[in-house]
């Protein structure tokens, strides 16, 4: 994809009768960094220079489209073959069960989410990360778009990745998403206890020709199931952490009950804070005091 972004680059510029120097001066790079994207030898465009290079030579947004397929090229094949299968799936089915599934992450929470990375090497990095992942939800608004089923731990709900204001928008995003028609979200509930899959999370996909996938993620591994009897042994995990969920209507409740108990703002006060604003406020000049100067609370006088 990185000799074909290059190509694509080359062409337009000479289309365009600019130099390597010259394209380089209208995006704000060397000439020699126009010779690397244009052979694909040393480091792979980064998003900015993708979208520099996409106005500059009038390309249509194709060099943008291409670029996340370069982005991925930095990916281990295993995992270039998962998202490679999830494009063309007909059916997604998700098990997640620590953070909600990138396909559903608003870009606050997902940039939260990517920046626990302990190998990440920058903020340029980060937002090329987040690009990539938002770019894939595009497929659930498009004409071929799969069906997809998304079963969240209830763990996911609770935890407030990125702080309570994030968390809440993304509360909302389920919620926004459940009602499409092609969507659905459902919660595995603390009290269901134990059960198979509670090392990290679990895709199955089905794709055009019926054949099916699996991976699975943990914080530090993944892996790509493709052998027949392996695939229908995850498959049948899933099918019973479907029917170990609440039904669908009762977990869009549970999602609107955390919502309004967990992360009713932007910023709730911890118990600690609320005594701290309550002291201020009893000592601002004006204030009645609650009690006397002994801690009983105040007689009243009698009425005439």
């Amino acid at each position: 994809m990185a000799a074909l972004f290059g190509a694509r680059v080359r062409r337009l510029r000479t289309a365009a009768g600019l130099t390597q120097a010259e394209l380089g001066a209208r995006v704000h790079v060397v000439s020699t960094r126009i010779t690397q994207v244009e052979r694909a030898s040393g480091a792979k465009p980064t998003h900015e220079l993708a979208r520099a290079l996409d106005s500059v030579l009038g390309a249509d947004n194709l060099l943008v489209e291409l670029w996340p397929y370069v982005y991925r090229e930095a990916f281990p094949n295993w995992s270039r073959a998962f998202m490679a299968y999830s494009e063309r799936a007909v059916s997604i089915g998700e098990y997640a069960a620590h953070v909600v599934p990138g396909l559903l992450q608003t870009e606050a929470y997902a940039r939260a989410v990517l920046n626990l990375d302990v190998l990440l090497t920058g903020q340029d990095q980060l937002e090329e990360r987040v690009t990539a992942r938002l770019s894939r939800q595009d497929r659930l608004r498009s004409s071929d778009r799969p069906d997809l089923w998304v079963v969240l731990d209830e763990a996911v709900l609770r935890r407030p990745v990125g702080g309570r204001g994030v968390m809440r928008e993304q509360l909302a995003r389920l919620l926004d998403a459940a009602a499409e028609p092609h969507i659905t979200v459902q919660v595995l509930p603390f009290e269901q206890g134990e059960h198979e899959s509670m090392g990290g999370s679990l895709t199955a996909l089905t794709l055009p020709d019926g054949s099916e996938v699996a991976y699975t993620e943990g914080a530090d591994y993944g892996q790509l199931i493709e052998e027949p009897t392996d695939v229908s042994r995850y498959k049948l995990i899933y099918d019973r952490l479907r029917a170990a969920a609440l039904p669908s209507r009762m977990s869009l409740d549970m999602i609107r009950s955390v919502m309004k108990d967990n992360y009713r703002g932007v910023h709730v006060p911890s118990r600690s804070e609320r005594r701290r604003l309550a002291q201020e406020q009893l000592q601002q000049p004006g204030r009645r005091q609650l009690r006397g100067g002994d801690g009983r609370r105040p007689r009243r006088r009698p009425r005439p």
